[in-house]
């Protein structure tokens, strides 16, 4: 009795009335009130007593639990989910791509599908056919959910799969909307594109130049690409083609030729490449096109561009301590810094210049294809002449893809006067017809005949060493004037 008494302690004195705990709100109030507690209490907390009442049950109602569960089973806290993650590893990479696509991740939906039957089984407890129509039902609302997301989208709860073979190059999913699709694999479409530009340049008589080149870093697939991007920007970044006239008054044309062909000589002791000197001939002339220089300073310009060009181009380029040391120390280490910072600014730092050397490579390229075994005696005649205009400030009219499709057509005629120079091949790749090239050839011819007697004789030299065949001893015994 008295253990009934003690557990039944916070219980109203009335029988008849609901039994209500006293909490610390009511306790304040029975001590406002001399200890009398109200007669009936609020129907807020006759609500509360009943919910807690089903939630918590006391010790004397542990016997009646047993009876009371089979007519009216209490409510069970939902079950802790142990494991519901159905993302792999090696489906992450495949779920990011459908989202980038906009298509709704499989992974979630396919959460939801396990999550749902779960639930279901630990909540129902009902015979076999009412729980298959359950289960029916549960399924009906899960798809019409699914649709409400994506309405569009041809959904499958399979997991996602991949082609083995384009493994790493193409992703493909199970859906039948992607299974329409024919996989290509990087190689099959590049050999495709490859027949496809083949097949149009047999017809009309151009050997392709980029059929034979395997190796990726020939970069075969967009040279046409890439040079027509040199194209575009040789004629945005090219030198004021009458500078001397307009702005200079203290420099002359020959001035010009003796500093470059100084500048050819340094190249040769440094051992430099043949693009640092066409680069630093172009960092030369796009100064002096708007900037005015004294004849004092011109042979620190030489320097400082050939500075900037080789830090540009050569893997280990000379310090600045070597340039100063081959001007015989005419001009400072700091002289040749300030003068490097005034000419990048000047040029905004759009040191990468379309020189006549890059048009030159592939043209020579374009031009082997009519031998049988590679000319050596055709490469180092084109660059030979090449190098001529650079020392010409006369040169500076044509664009530098002009001036190396002239030497390849000049080196072509003076090698054999039996064909004609030119055919559809290097028309298709030097963008030029045989008849624009009329003027710079016959300049060319004279620079190499050497009709003015110029006393400008680096390049000639060096072009007659025996490791260049001796190619500025050639003449051609034709005129090439009867060609046009």
């Amino acid at each position: 009795m008295k253990h009934a008494v003690m557990n039944n302690e916070n219980r109203s004195s009335n029988i008849g009335e609901p039994t209500v705990r006293i909490t610390r709100a009511r306790a304040k109030a029975l001590g406002s009130s001399s200890g009398l507690p109200p007669l009936h209490p609020s129907a807020k907390q006759n609500a509360r007593h009943v919910l807690g009442g089903n939630l918590k049950r006391a010790a004397s109602d542990n016997n009646n639990l047993a009876e009371n569960s089979a007519a009216c089973p209490q409510p069970k806290k939902r079950a802790v989910l142990k494991d519901v993650t159905n993302i792999k590893c090696d489906n992450l990479y495949i779920n990011c791509i459908n989202a980038a696509r906009g298509q709704p991740r499989k992974g979630s939906l396919q959460k939801k599908e396990k999550v749902a039957p779960a639930r279901f089984v630990q909540n129902s407890k009902v015979p076999g056919d009412r729980r298959a129509d359950l289960v029916g039902e549960m399924k009906k609302i899960e798809v019409e959910e699914i649709q409400e997301v994506s309405p569009a989208a041809n959904l499958t709860i399979e997991p996602t799969k991949v082609n083995a073979r384009y493994m790493g190059t193409a992703v493909r999913s199970s859906t039948e909307a992607d299974s329409s699709v024919p996989m290509i694999s990087p190689s099959d479409r590049e050999d495709g594109m490859l027949r496809v530009k083949r097949e149009n340049l047999d017809d009309r008589g151009i050997t392709d130049i980029d059929s034979k080149h395997k190796d990726p870093l020939m970069c075969s697939l967009y040279a046409d690409d890439i040079y027509s991007n040199l194209y575009a920007r040789q004629v945005d970044r090219r030198p004021v083609a009458d500078y001397m006239e307009k702005l200079q008054r203290d420099i002359t044309h020959g001035m010009r030729g003796i500093l470059i062909d100084w500048l050819v000589e340094v190249s040769e002791e440094y051992r430099l490449v043949p693009d640092t000197l066409y680069l630093t001939v172009n960092l030369i002339d796009r100064f002096l096109s708007e900037n005015y220089i004294e004849k004092q300073k011109l042979q620190l310009l030489g320097v400082t561009c050939m500075l900037i060009a080789s830090k540009y181009e050569e893997i280990c380029a000379p310090r600045v301590e070597e340039f100063c040391f081959i001007t015989d120390n005419t001009y400072t280490k700091e002289e040749v810094v300030q003068m490097e910072s005034r000419i990048l600014n000047y040029i905004e730092f759009q040191v990468s210049v379309p020189t006549t050397k890059k048009f030159l490579r592939r043209f020579i390229q374009a031009a082997q294809v009519s031998y049988k075994v590679p000319s050596v005696e055709l490469e180092f005649l084109a660059n030979y002449l090449a190098e001529l205009s650079l020392t010409n400030y006369s040169f500076l009219k044509f664009l530098p893809s002009l001036i190396a499709a002239s030497a390849v057509f000049l080196a072509r005629w003076t090698l054999d006067q039996s064909d004609h120079p030119w055919n559809p091949t290097l028309e298709h790749y030097t963008r030029h017809k045989f008849s624009e090239l009329k003027t710079a050839v016959l300049e060319l011819q004279e620079l190499q005949q050497n009709t003015t007697k110029c006393m400008v004789n680096a390049i000639r030299e060096k072009y007659k060493q025996s490791k260049f065949k001796r190619v500025s001893d050639l003449r051609s015994s034709k005129p090439v004037e009867a060609l046009f």
